[in-house]
Parts: structure tokens; sequence; C-alpha cells
């Protein structure tokens, strides 16, 4: 294994096994996956393999949001891979919108299928065939279903984490009497992701309504959480869809009501998926390496020990170290608290090591250390360093992993807001792309093909209006009208 230690440049640390982010972001982000051992590149073009520090990444994201689905009712389930392609063909919009991406098995066993199978790029349509077979009365309704599973969207222009062909999400489908019911879970589920995504994950949503050009095709409304990456581009995180009874009248989900007429379900879908960890990665890394919220953390600290005496190390150092792990996992109720024993590499690789995987907090036990009963802990995200007596320990480190916690969203959500402006017509909003990047605050109430112009000569996409500005009336940036809503535009991937 070879370590590169970090240089310093004019007072900022930087590695010399990863491109500046300031000078090309895209290989910056590859090079952080890279070292951090985060995923590698499969054999199928647009595929990836997630290695086990991302793989346990997403484990800590899918425990976060699986606790909160299970606390707002609903349930797992497992739904099938394959999807019969007539499936697919019943509602017009969604066939349309994801037909491009779709891979297609035509042989099994030896033989043509006598009907192409779709391997699914979500799953609206098998489920929507199974509540069809499970809905008769109203008394059957709501249905709560999540499952986690693995999807297949033939991606052009494949990215690590962020689009590939083959990833991992998570898909909630439910089923309700009325659209009042059905509206209410697409909401209450958009609330549930920027909840965790604030608080677990440290990304500053914006959570807001998608433009008509940008719903989910089959939906009648979309709603999404939208964030700025540290190059200034948007991401959407995560998504909530009223579903009307588009894919209830397509897949014929009827039910008795109360007044014992026969009528469609409303239905809602929503999902995130692994382009969280992409989302991570962007928003709080550096030019060392990962930076990781503590609270998705894998390894939430390291203890290095550290001695030239080979008999005190093994005897001495490293007893006194796995003791301070053992107290600590139990504080903080889990394994999260790692012991370094690579005593043949020079403990600055050793610390670089840990840095570049993004480990939250180190803590340096030495000889002196050992003398004084104490440890030197080093937080990733600033780079202090504070000697801790061993009996403050259980105290001080909970408190360091949420004062980091903290750190990252407060400056995530500052640049972010540092880089939010506003035009009122479309001379100021190019400018604003070409010249600065980041979200321009404007008013718009234009159509698909307004949208579909403005993308095509600045870049540019609406990415949602947000709902925290919902009551706001303006005049249209694009087309002049009075009474448009504020919505948000950026670049983004």
């Amino acid at each position: 294994m070879i370590f590169i230690k970090s240089i310093n440049d004019g007072g900022n640390r930087m590695a010399k096994n990863i491109t500046p982010k300031e000078q090309d972001f895209s290989q910056w982000y590859l090079d952080v996956i890279r070292v951090a051992e985060l995923a590698d590149y499969a054999p199928v073009r647009g595929c990836m393999v997630v290695r086990p520090t991302g793989y346990s990444v997403w484990e800590l994201i899918q425990k976060h949001f699986d606790e909160a689905f299970k606390e707002t009712g609903h349930v797992n389930a497992s739904f099938p891979l394959l999807i019969p392609k007539s499936f697919l063909e019943k509602e017009a919009e969604h066939v349309e919108g994801f037909a491009p991406e779709c891979a297609v098995v035509t042989h099994a066993g030896g033989e043509e299928l006598e009907e192409p199978l779709i391997i699914r790029p979500t799953s609206e349509t098998v489920i929507g065939h199974m509540y069809s077979k499970w809905v008769q009365s109203w008394r059957d309704l709501p249905i709560l279903i999540n499952q986690w599973c693995n999807v297949m969207r033939w991606e052009k222009r494949p990215r690590l984490f962020l689009r590939t062909s083959e990833f991992l999400w998570q898909e909630g489908h439910t089923a309700h009497a009325t659209k009042e019911e059905a509206v209410e879970e697409t909401l209450l589920m958009l609330e549930v992701y920027r909840k965790i995504m604030v608080d677990e994950l440290a990304l500053p949503v914006l959570p807001g309504e998608k433009t008509e050009g940008e719903r989910f095709p089959g939906a009648d409304n979309t709603y999404t959480c939208e964030t700025m990456m540290s190059d200034k581009k948007a991401l959407q995180a995560g998504t909530s869809h009223y579903l009307g009874q588009n894919f209830a009248k397509a897949f014929d989900i009827k039910f008795q009501n109360k007044n014992g007429e026969m009528d469609f379900a409303h239905t809602t879908s929503w999902g995130v998926s692994m382009r969280l960890i992409g989302a991570l990665i962007m928003t709080h890394s550096d030019n060392d390496g990962l930076v990781l919220p503590p609270r998705v953390a894998p390894t939430k600290a390291v203890i290095i020990p550290i001695s030239t005496d080979a008999a005190k190390f093994d005897e001495e150092i490293v007893p006194k170290a796995k003791e301070l792990q053992a107290i600590l996992n139990k504080t903080l109720c889990g394994r999260f608290v790692q012991v370094d024993t690579q005593q043949h590499l020079r403990p600055g690789d050793r610390f670089f090591f840990h840095l570049q995987k993004g480990v939250p907090l180190r803590l340096e036990l030495g000889e002196k250390e050992f003398t004084a009963g104490k440890v030197k802990v080093v937080r990733r995200d600033t780079g202090e360093k504070i000697d801790i007596s061993w009996e403050e320990l259980e105290k001080r480190i909970p408190e360091l992993l949420d004062e980091i916690q903290k750190n990252l969203f407060d400056r995530a959500l500052k640049f972010r807001k540092e880089n939010t402006y506003q035009a009122a017509d479309m001379a100021q909003f190019r400018e604003i792309i070409e010249s600065k990047g980041g979200f321009v605050e404007v008013f718009f109430d234009g159509s698909k093909e307004d949208e579909k112009a403005i993308k095509e000569a600045t870049g540019a996409t609406p990415r949602c209006y947000p709902l925290e500005y919902s009551e706001e009336r303006g005049k249209c940036f694009y087309t002049g009208k009075e009474g448009a809503r504020k919505a948000i535009f950026a670049k983004a991937y």
C-alpha cells in the first residue's frame, strides 16, 4: 500500500494523489472516491463495484431512512427485478420517459421469450399490477410499502454514484382512497427526506415543487430536495411524486369507496439512491480526500498507538488503546471506533491514510500521551488539535462529533447562501449563470418549451419552486407574465 503525504500549498492542505478541485472538479471527485476506496468501475460499462467503505456509508444512510419510514407506518417488501414489457406500455407518459434507458431481456433458458422483459428502471408498473390484486375496498387502503433494491437505467454518460446504469436505492409506493390523503403522503415523505438530509447527512437541501418539464414521467406533481455542490452545481437529492390516478387507471387499482361506488386509487412514489454518497463527497470533501459527517461515518474515530519501543507498543500502549476503544464504542452504541496497529508504517503515513478515508476524529496515543494519561485528538474538518485526558473522552468525543456535524452543515449552508443570486430578466440571468454559477432565484411561469430554450441557451434548468417561497409572486424573467412563482435555476448533475 502506498501513502502519499499532504503538502502545504500557500496555507492550503493538498494531497499529491488528488487533483485539486479548483483545477479539475470532475477528476478531483473521482480521485476522492479512489483514495477513500469507496467504489470502482465494474467490467460492464456504466456499472460500479461498491467497495466495503462505500457500502458501509450506504448502510448507515439506509438505516436512518429505514427507521424513519417505519416510524411513519411504512413496511418493507420485495418486488421482481424483471417486468413484462407490456406493463411499461400501459402508462404512455411513463414509458415515453423511461424507454430510452431500459435494458431488455429477450432470451432466457436458451430460448427466445414470448414477451421481452424489462430490467426494472423503477417499479411503479409491477407494483401497480400487484396493488390491483390486493385492493377491493376502501378498508384495504392505504397501502404503505417501501422496497430497498437495485434498478437499471442505461446511462450514456455514467459517473460513479451520481449516474450509473445499475444503482441501489429505495422506492416507496403507496395507494390511497382520496387525493387529499395521497398529497399529504407525498409531502410527508418529502419532509422525511429533508429532515434526514439536514440532520444526518449535513446537506442543506432546499425542498420544492418541480416544474412541468422536470416532473417524473406519469406524475401529476413531483417534489424534490435540491442541494448545491461545492462546484456550485445543483444535485437532486431525492424526489416524492403524487401520481394522481394515472397508474391506478393503467393497472386497474379500483376499490369500492365508503359510498358503495367504484373508484380508482390515488398513488404516490418516492425515492433516494446512492447518489447521496456523491452528494456527501461533493459537498463536504476537500483536496486531501473524503470528509464525512460523523452520523454517516462508518468509523467515527480512529485511535493510533505510536511508539518506537516494540515491547512498550505491544504490552502497554496497544492494550490501552483497545481499552479506550471499548469504552468509546459503548458510549457511541456501535463499532465506530477503530485501533490502527500498523506499526510498520510511519506515523505520518498512518495519519494521512485515515484522513483520506474521511474519519472525523483521529486520536493519537504516543509515549508522551501515554505517560500523561491523555490522547491528542485531531479534527478532520478543521485540523484542530486538542489534548483530552482519558477520563474526559466519554464526554468529549460525542461532543466533538456533534460539533463536526454542525460545522459541516453550517459551512455548506453558508456556501449555498453566498452563491445564490437574483435575476429580474434573461440578460441578468445569463450573466450570472456564465460568470458566477450557483443558484439563481427568478420568478418563472414558462412552459416546457421555455424550459428547454433556457437550457439550450444557458445550460441551466429549473430545479424547483421552493416551498418556502410558495406565496411570493412576480413578473416572469423569461415571458414577462405577471403572477409568476419564485423558482430556482442552476446547472445541475
